[in-house]
């Protein structure tokens, strides 16, 4: 049934994403209107159907780029097309942190996603050449070997169950 209903590559990724989500009944998706998001989000929703489960994506705007609100609000639309419960968040960037705008940026994130996600589980659209990124970014900055660990594919802090599908 899911071979004739999806192609292989979408068919690779919802698998992905209901393995993850297999006894969870209420999930959110972070979404930044990029491909690896996008597909999260629409594998979420086969997946979310599959296994009867509640799916609300979030996109986030982080007002970084001109028109980034145009972005957010078409990445919203089109999932709305395609009968998913999507909402924009938009977030303010501290542009003094000192751990630099990265970080500024992944906190006002994680922020905004819990605050529509309170302790339901998170799915992030994190892939293996965001895991390479993160080891060779974390091994510049001197953090030694503690960085070859990268992220999990599970995280929970301070509660709050964070699922990175595509790891």
């Amino acid at each position: 049934m899911a071979r004739r209903e999806l192609g292989p590559a979408a068919l690779t990724v919802a698998q992905a994403v209901e393995h993850a989500v297999r006894g969870i009944d209420r999930f959110v998706v972070g979404c930044s209107g990029g491909p690896d998001s996008l597909a999260l989000a629409l594998g979420s929703e086969w997946a979310s159907r599959r296994r009867g489960a509640e799916v609300m994506v979030v996109i986030v705007d982080h007002q970084l780029q001109d028109g980034s609100d145009e972005v957010a609000a078409r990445t919203r639309d089109l999932l709305t097309d395609r009968g998913m419960d999507a909402c924009v968040r938009r977030v303010e960037i501290d542009p003094n942190d000192p751990d630099g705008p990265e970080a500024a940026a992944r906190t006002a994130r994680r922020a905004a996603l819990v605050d529509v996600a309170g302790k339901t589980p998170i799915l992030l659209g994190h892939t293996l050449d965001d895991q390479a990124e993160t080891v060779l970014l974390g091994l510049s900055r001197g953090s030694g070997t503690r960085s070859l660990a990268g992220m999990p594919p599970v995280r929970v802090e301070e509660g709050v169950t964070y699922l990175r599908p595509f790891l």
